[in-house]
């Protein structure tokens, strides 16, 4: 498995080659805002960059948050963004890793292996003085052809299930607070808590915070090491509602190891009628 990051030095040299596509992938959960994350995008965007909404690309149907949409409107949406099957496809996000891995699964999920992110963001990239524009990029639509790979993806059942059986070690991307119920949740109507006998990972502890990008793999292997996650057992992520989860999976790609995602995530499961929750420390 290849190295599913890229660096700003990468993009620099590769940014206008004919088969990579750019992506600002930038999410702001509904307490961030305003501004809103399309607003800053053509404020300020990497040069030739297109804005991949995680709220629109989603099951609009669906009354939870940006849950997966179906294989032929994922086809659709991204062919409409000019990005065809035989594209490398470089996702970024602000810099705070707050999309381009939720980003990066959907495009893994619907069978498009040729997608990186961008280690650092936006951030990174302009404190290195690369360069942006204000310009609104007007892509030329392609055929994109989507393949749903249902082994990355689980649903509440799937967890339901696995509640019991204990045959996929579940990971939580969020705050040791929110992990322990200790901490009210930023969805409203949540209840507090964590799915029982998962795991805590903290996303932000996967990011360097003096320069912005993924911590190295020794890094990396130790952390989930700490958290009691054998990375030779199958792992299913999950965070608030299936965003930062894609961090843990990213980060998991990088040492090789094989994750699904649970779409729904809290949003779902603490939902007031949902499934029994565990609280306080584990």
């Amino acid at each position: 498995m290849s190295d599913p990051l890229v660096s700003t030095s990468w993009l620099r040299e590769h940014l206008i080659d004919s088969d990579v596509r750019i992506v600002d992938a930038s999410y702001r959960m509904p307490a961030m805002r305003p501004p809103v994350a399309a607003e800053e995008h053509a404020a300020r965007h990497i040069p030739g960059a297109v804005f991949f909404d995680v709220d629109v690309i989603a099951d609009r149907n669906s009354s939870l948050p940006h849950m997966l949409p179906q294989a032929d409107q994922f086809a659709r949406d991204v062919g409409g963004l000019g990005i065809g099957n035989g594209d490398l496809v470089v996702i970024y996000d602000r810099g705070d890793y707050m999309g381009a891995p939720r980003a990066w699964w959907m495009f893994s999920v619907f069978g498009h292996d040729r997608v990186k992110v961008l280690d650092g963001g936006l951030k990174k990239w302009i404190a290195e003085s690369g360069a942006t524009e204000s310009a609104s990029v007007t892509p030329v639509p392609k055929v994109f052809h989507a393949r749903f790979d249902e082994k990355r993806v689980r649903g509440l059942e799937d967890i339901r299930k696995n509640v019991e059986a204990r045959a996929e070690q579940v990971i939580d991307a969020r705050s040791r607070e929110r992990y322990e119920g200790t901490a009210p949740e930023p969805w409203p109507g949540r209840r507090s808590g964590r799915i029982p006998g998962s795991l805590n990972v903290p996303f932000t502890d996967l990011i360097d915070p003096a320069t912005g990008e993924m911590r190295r793999a020794s890094e990396l292997q130790r952390i989930f090491s700490a958290a009691h996650a054998d990375l030779a057992r199958p792992i299913v992520t999950s965070c608030g509602s299936g965003v930062t989860a894609g961090v843990l999976s990213l980060a998991l790609a990088r040492l090789g190891v094989d994750s699904a995602l649970y779409d729904g995530s809290w949003a779902e499961w603490g939902l007031p009628n949902g499934p029994p929750v565990a609280t306080g420390k584990p």
